[in-house]
C-alpha cells in the first residue's frame, strides 16, 4: 500500500518553454506543488542568478492553485505526462490607471493619433487641424505646436532613440521635426501620391542612431526615406492597391501589408521583394510583431537609464532585442477585413503557422503584448480577443465596449490591456483574471487613438471631441 500512495500523490509533469522546448525531463512534482514551488524549481533548473518571478500555463489555463486542486477540477487524467509552460513575468508591475489627471484642449479638430515617446517622458499627438503638438508630461500642457502640414495628420512615429517624430498626413507629405524644439528637421518630404496610412523607423539595434523609417501609402507604395539626407533612397513598389500597415522588422526586413489582401516581404538594401504572405480574402489592416515592444523602446526601459554614445544605445538595444526574442524566430500577426487573422514566421516559411478566427467583423488593430506572450486583437464586433502569442490559439474575449473598438494598447508589464472604443470609453482588462478592470468613461465623443507610456505611468487617449485626455494610476 506504501508504493502506490506514493505515486497517486505525485503527477508526472514536464515543463517547457512557450515555444515548447522542454526544461530537461520529465518529472514527478508532489499533488499540493502550486506556482511558487514551480517558480523555484524553474529558477533552479535554469540557474538564475536573480530570482524570476515565473506565471505557469496547463493548456492555455493558468496554474493559480496546487496541481492536485487543478487537476480535481479540470478533470485531468495523471495517466500521461502532463505539460506545463512556464512564462517570465516583468520584474516589475505597472498600477492600473484609475482617473483622468488632465483634459488637454487645444487641437481644432479631431484627435487622430497619440503616442509617447520611447523613455516616456514625451508625448506627441496628431489632428485633424493638420498640426502636431507636442506636450510637457511634468506640466501637462502644450509644449509645442508643430504646424507645417496642409491637411489633416493621419499618423506619427517617434524613432527608437527618441531623437526624431515623423507625421505623415492625407496630402502624402511627411515631416521631420525635432522633439527638442518642435521645430521641422528640414523641408516636408514629398513623393507619396495619396494619403500617409502608416510610419515605421528602422530599429536602432541594427543602426544608431535613428536614420531610416519606411512610411505606407494609399497609392500602394512604401517608400524608405533617409533623415539626413533628407530624401526618399528606396520606392518598395509591388502591391496593386493601397498599402494600409508598415512595420520594420528586428531582422532587417520590412513587411507591409495591403487592400491587395497580400503582405510583402521587402529586404532594405536594394529594396527587393523577399517573399508574399497570401491568405487573407479581403484587405489586410494591421499588422504586430512579437518584438515591437523592444523595437519601439531600443535602449530605453523601465529603470530610466542614460546612454552617452549611439553605440551604446546600439549595444543595449540589441541586448534587449535579443532577450524578447528568445531563441525563435520574431512572429508576425496580421488583422484583416474578412474577421480573420494569421499568425506567421516569416523568416521561416510563406505559410501561416496557424489562422485565427472569431471576430464577427473586421480586425482593426492587433497587437502584441510586450513580452510576445499574448495577441490582442480589436474589432467593429465591440469585442477585445486574446489570443496565445506563440500558438495563436484563442483564450479569451472580453466584451463590455458598446461600439466598434478602435485602437488597444498594452502596459509595459504585460499584465493590463487597454482599449479605445467608438462608444466614446477607454477600459482597462486584467489579462490574468481576464476581466474589466477599470470603465474610464469622460471623452464626449469617439476615441480614435490611445497609447501606454512605456514607463508605464500613464495613458494618453484623443479622439473627435479634439481633446487629449492623460490618465494615470
Amino acid at each position: 500500500m506504501e508504493i502506490e500512495t506514493e505515486t497517486t500523490n505525485n503527477v508526472m509533469c514536464l515543463l517547457t518553454d512557450p515555444e515548447g522546448n522542454p526544461l530537461g525531463a520529465p518529472m514527478y512534482f508532489p499533488q499540493n506543488a502550486g506556482p511558487q514551488q514551480l517558480s523555484q524549481i524553474v529558477n533552479k533548473l535554469l540557474n538564475n542568478e536573480e530570482k524570476l518571478p515565473y506565471a505557469f500555463y496547463i493548456s492555455d489555463h493558468e496554474l493559480l492553485v496546487p496541481l492536485g486542486s487543478y487537476l480535481e477540477k479540470h478533470k485531468v487524467s495523471v495517466e500521461k505526462v502532463l505539460s506545463i509552460v512556464y512564462q517570465p513575468q516583468a520584474v516589475f508591475r505597472i498600477r492600473p490607471v484609475n482617473r483622468c489627471s488632465a483634459t488637454i484642449a487645444g487641437h481644432t479638430e479631431a484627435v487622430l493619433s497619440v503616442a509617447f515617446s520611447p523613455d516616456g517622458r514625451q508625448l506627441a499627438s496628431g489632428s485633424g487641424d493638420t498640426t502636431v503638438r507636442l506636450w510637457d508630461l511634468n506640466t501637462q500642457t502644450p509644449m509645442f505646436t508643430c504646424t507645417g502640414h496642409k491637411n489633416w495628420v493621419l499618423c506619427i512615429a517617434w524613432s527608437a532613440d527618441g531623437k526624431h517624430l515623423v507625421s505623415g498626413s492625407k496630402a502624402g507629405e511627411l515631416q521631420c521635426w525635432d522633439p527638442q524644439t518642435g521645430k521641422p528637421s528640414g523641408n516636408p518630404l514629398i513623393g507619396h501620391k495619396k494619403w500617409i496610412t502608416g510610419i515605421s523607423w528602422e530599429p536602432v539595434h541594427l543602426n544608431a542612431p535613428c536614420r531610416r523609417f519606411v512610411s505606407a501609402n494609399k497609392d500602394g507604395d512604401a517608400r524608405i526615406w533617409d533623415v539626413s539626407l533628407r530624401k526618399c533612397v528606396i520606392c518598395l513598389s509591388g502591391h496593386t492597391l493601397a498599402v494600409t500597415c508598415v512595420k520594420w522588422g528586428g531582422d532587417g526586413v520590412i513587411y507591409t501589408g495591403s487592400q491587395d489582401c497580400t503582405i510583402k516581404v521587402w529586404e532594405t538594401t536594394q529594396g527587393k521583394l523577399i517573399r508574399e504572405l497570401k491568405g487573407h480574402g479581403h484587405w489586410v489592416n494591421s499588422l504586430a510583431l512579437s518584438t515591437e515592444y523592444a523595437l519601439r523602446t531600443g535602449a530605453f526601459d523601465h529603470t530610466g537609464k542614460q546612454y552617452s554614445s549611439p553605440e551604446e544605445v546600439k549595444k543595449a538595444a540589441l541586448e534587449r532585442y535579443n532577450k524578447i526574442k528568445g531563441n525563435a524566430p520574431e512572429r508576425l500577426v496580421s488583422g484583416s477585413d474578412d474577421f480573420t487573422m494569421f499568425l506567421w514566421e516569416p523568416a521561416v516559411s510563406k505559410q501561416p503557422k496557424t489562422r485565427m478566427t472569431g471576430h464577427q467583423q473586421l480586425v482593426n488593430h492587433v497587437y502584441f503584448s510586450p513580452d510576445g506572450q499574448w495577441v490582442a486583437s480589436a474589432s467593429f464586433d465591440k469585442s477585445i480577443k486574446l489570443w496565445n502569442g506563440t500558438t495563436g490559439k484563442f483564450v479569451a474575449v472580453f466584451r463590455g465596449h458598446v461600439g466598434p473598438v478602435y485602437q488597444i494598447s498594452w502596459s509595459a508589464d504585460s499584465r493590463l490591456l487597454l482599449s479605445g472604443s467608438k462608444d466614446s470609453t477607454l477600459k482597462v482588462w486584467d489579462i490574468r483574471t481576464q476581466k474589466l478592470k477599470q470603465d474610464l468613461p469622460g471623452h464626449a465623443d469617439e476615441v480614435f487613438a490611445v497609447d501606454w507610456s512605456p514607463d508605464g505611468e500613464k495613458v494618453a487617449s484623443g479622439g473627435k471631441d479634439r481633446v487629449l485626455k492623460l490618465w494615470m494610476g
